[in-house]
């Protein structure tokens, strides 16, 4: 019988391993039991899957620009100069008509324009529940517009595609309203990062737009982790260089500082200016008499013809604004492309083409720093650096400015430069931006369109739905009505039969006098003699408080509040005194 062997390194290896196992254990614990380590472990899965659905996501959008853009751009011989140059001008509004049949399977809503406002909407209001079905069309939608031509980014579907992803996950989980939200956050954090190899600014994008600045611990881990993931994917798949290739930054003086505030200040102007000619864009092609269905197409066709004087403008535009990064564009040609960016992208989005807004916004930063680049080094050569290192910084203001997310800015400019020198700049001109922006404008241009529905991301779920019901899909249209001149005890006879507790009287001649009450009726039931003395007319309240059907629950819940009603009359907008029904606060509980 051979002894047992009790060498040190087996008598190490016997340690360790014990160790090791017991380690094993106490993760598995650790994710099995505590909420924290099971939106971790979600989060993995959901910030893989984001990964994969950018590569996807960007590959389609690769297929299209090919078998499409450039097959019709060789058709066309538009490379030969002349008249065919011409002929670009409808290659855009091809992508515009190949939207056409998406929309009619599944409606234009879904399909045609900037959806991100949508999206948020969908968070706040209805949980972060989303159908699968939006992420197979806002991704061919939005590939289609950019891979044809389409002045648009591909950021914003891919945040709502990883953010669909994350909720689809949170769906098969049945997880909280909470948690719901952290799983959105997580895909969309996956998503961004993957798209730009930047896992910081994927996680402030998260935090910042769609969380709204809510940092808390339990929402942190989840988001960084499933960012992480996302730029693992793309790591793999695609190699780890980020989207833009940076040329190194330096400040050549420290009295560049005060230069970097002043362009700071310049984001913000023009951040607004941008902000209220896209939604101006999107107006006008709502009002214009046009078919709809073709609106992206004629929108892809005016597009087409600034692109016949400046190409530039077609797609997310990464390859030019990296051209201007290293300094291979005179300010003549960067001006024009920031003035042609902005135009064609607000009529692309705004005709009902699919697509983001977060490229657009670092190509127009980049023109426009380096636009302001080229001024101050003309003006002072001695002590500014060279026009390209203020278009770096001017991607990242503009981008803050535009977005009311300067963290994101801030923190996408130092993972594509790789350079610790932009950061007090870049903290400068981010944060300058986005102050100024905040007062001229508190609306950021995803938060804009929301507010314009009478909804305040900020102000909580609870308000937000209320103000989205309007009073005409719970009041009631039968009611019992009493006349004018209807004896007290008859009132009390049809109180007792009826289920009522506020009647709304009416006039001879039709028109609502006001409202009674059991409360109004309760001081006169001891009164005997006047049971046929008093009638209606004698105690209705003729001050009351009255609602419209177009008016919101929100507004119902103050007014049920000003003199503790239960029930308010509904009456027709253009004429205070016919009414159409009541309202009940106990139905506008139970429809929230």
């Amino acid at each position: 019988m051979e002894k047992e062997t009790n060498t040190p390194s087996a008598s190490f290896l016997k340690t360790n391993t014990a160790q090791l196992k017991k380690n094993i254990l106490l993760t598995l614990t650790f994710f099995r039991r505590g909420e924290q380590g099971f939106l971790i472990l979600i989060a993995i899965v959901i910030g893989l899957l984001g990964g994969f659905g950018n590569f996807l996501f960007r590959e389609t959008i690769d297929f299209f620009h090919k078998f499409v853009f450039e097959t019709l751009y060789t058709v066309m011989r538009v490379s030969e100069g002349g008249w065919h140059t011409v002929l670009i001008c409808l290659i855009p509004m091809v992508g515009g008509l190949l939207l056409i049949p998406l929309a009619l399977v599944f409606g234009k809503e879904e399909v045609f324009g900037y959806g991100f406002p949508e999206f948020l909407k969908t968070i706040a209001l209805k949980g972060g529940i989303f159908k699968l079905r939006n992420l197979f069309i806002k991704g061919l939608a939005a590939s289609i517009t950019l891979g044809i031509g389409g002045s648009a980014g591909q950021e914003g579907p891919i945040a709502a595609i990883g953010g669909t992803i994350g909720s689809w996950v949170g769906q098969l989980l049945k997880v909280s309203t909470r948690q719901m939200k952290v799983m959105v956050a997580s895909g969309v954090a996956a998503g961004i990062a993957a798209t730009f190899n930047a896992p910081i600014a994927g996680v402030f994008f998260a935090f910042e737009i769609v969380m709204l600045g809510n940092y808390e611990l339990t929402n942190f881990a989840p988001v960084v982790i499933a960012s992480a993931m996302g730029t693992v994917i793309t790591h793999v798949l695609l190699g780890a260089e980020p989207a833009f290739t940076i040329p190194p930054y330096h400040i050549a003086s420290i009295w560049e500082i005060p230069l970097y505030l002043i362009l700071g200040l310049l984001s913000a102007v023009f951040g607004i200016y941008f902000i209220r000619f896209f939604y101006y864009t999107k107006d006008l092609f709502d009002k214009i008499s046009f078919p709809p269905y073709f609106k992206p197409a004629l929108g892809g066709l005016l597009v087409g013809i600034i692109g016949i004087g400046f190409p530039q403008v077609f797609g997310n535009g990464y390859e030019f604004a990296q051209q201007a990064l290293f300094g291979e564009m005179g300010w003549k040609l960067l001006l024009g492309l920031f003035i042609f960016k902005m135009i064609a992208t607000s009529i692309t989005l705004g005709s009902g083409g699919s697509g983001g807004v977060f490229a657009p916004l670092i190509y127009i930063g980049v023109m426009m720093g380096g636009i302001y680049g080229y001024a101050v080094h003309a003006l002072f050569p001695a002590f500014t650096a060279s026009p390209e290192v203020y278009a770096l910084v001017g991607m990242g203001a503009f981008l803050a400015a535009v977005s009311h997310a300067p963290l994101t800015g801030l923190f996408l400019l130092f993972e594509l430069s790789g350079d610790y020198h932009v950061i007090i700049p870049g903290m400068i001109a981010c944060i300058i931006g986005t102050v100024a922006a905040h007062v001229l404008q508190p609306d950021s241009i995803d938060t804009l369109e929301l507010t314009r529905q009478g909804i305040n991301l900020h102000q909580g779920r609870d308000i937000n739905v209320l103000r989205n019901i309007p009073v005409r899909e719970v009041m009631i249209k039968e009611m019992d009505i009493l006349p004018e001149d209807l004896p007290l005890r008859q009132i009390l006879m049809r109180a007792k039969e009826s289920v009522q507790s506020y009647f709304p009287v009416i006039s001879r001649n039709g028109e609502l006098l006001g409202v009674i009450s059991l409360r109004d009726i309760r001081p006169l039931l001891m009164e005997e003699e006047l049971m046929n003395l008093i009638i209606a007319k004698d105690i209705v309240d003729e001050n009351y408080l009255y609602l419209t059907p177009e008016d919101n629950l929100d507004t119902a819940m103050k007014k049920f509040a000003q003199k503790d009603l239960g029930q308010l009359p509904v009456v027709d907008p253009q004429n205070p005194r016919k009414l159409i029904g009541m309202l009940k606060r106990t139905d506008v509980i139970n429809a929230y």
